[in-house]
C-alpha cells in the first residue's frame, strides 16, 4: 500500500466532505487519517489515504477534475508510513486563557527550542459563557524526548504559562 495526502481548502457548504470522499471511494482509496474543520466561512480537510500505485494515480487525476468543477482548492503529496518513535514520551496539553496575540507563537517556541515535536495542535476562540470575555483554548500532544527531565521541563512550561496568564494542563498520555 502506499499513502498520499490530501489537503482540500473551499467555501463551506453542505456536501463538501460527501464530494471529496466519495472521489475517494470511487477510487478505491482508504482515508486512514483525517482532519476536517469549518474556518471562518471556509471548510478545510487533510486526509491520509491508502492504496496501491493505480488508486493514487486515479486519484491524482480525479481530484484535479473535482477542484476544476467545484473550486475547491486540493494539494496532494505522496507520503509513506511514519517510523514509531521510541524514544520519547507523548504529552498532552491543555491551556484556556483570555484571548490575546501570541499564544501559538509563544508555546511553539517554548516546545521547539528544547527539541520538542508538536505531533497535533488544535485552537479554538470562544466567549466565556457568563462574562462574555473573549476566550482561548489550546489542546496539543507533544513527543518529548526521554533525556528531558519530565519535572524540570514542567516547572519551565509552568512559568511560562505564569508569565503568559494561561491556566495549563501537562500530562502524559495514557496508553
Amino acid at each position: 500500500m502506499q499513502l498520499i495526502v490530501i489537503s482540500a481548502l473551499g467555501s463551506d457548504r453542505t456536501g463538501l466532505v460527501y464530494d471529496l470522499s466519495r472521489v475517494v471511494s470511487e477510487c478505491s482509496g482508504n482515508i486512514i487519517d483525517s482532519r476536517m474543520s469549518a474556518l471562518g466561512s471556509e471548510f478545510a480537510m487533510l486526509l491520509l489515504v491508502s492504496g496501491n500505485w493505480h488508486t493514487l494515480a486515479k486519484l491524482e487525476t480525479e481530484l484535479k477534475r473535482l477542484s476544476e468543477a467545484s473550486g475547491i482548492t486540493i494539494s496532494l503529496r505522496r507520503t509513506e508510513q511514519r517510523a514509531q518513535r521510541k524514544d520519547v514520551v507523548t504529552y498532552s496539553v491543555d491551556i484556556v486563557c483570555l484571548d490575546q496575540t501570541g499564544i501559538v507563537y509563544n508555546l511553539a517556541g517554548f516546545f521547539s527550542s528544547r527539541g520538542i515535536d508538536i505531533a497535533e495542535l488544535s485552537t479554538r476562540s470562544y466567549s466565556a459563557a457568563h462574562t462574555g470575555a473573549p476566550m482561548f483554548s489550546v489542546q496539543m500532544l507533544v513527543h518529548i524526548p526521554a533525556k528531558i527531565h519530565i519535572s524540570a521541563l514542567r516547572e519551565e512550561f509552568m512559568d511560562l504559562c505564569d508569565q503568559l496568564n494561561l491556566d495549563a494542563i501537562l500530562e502524559p498520555v495514557k496508553a
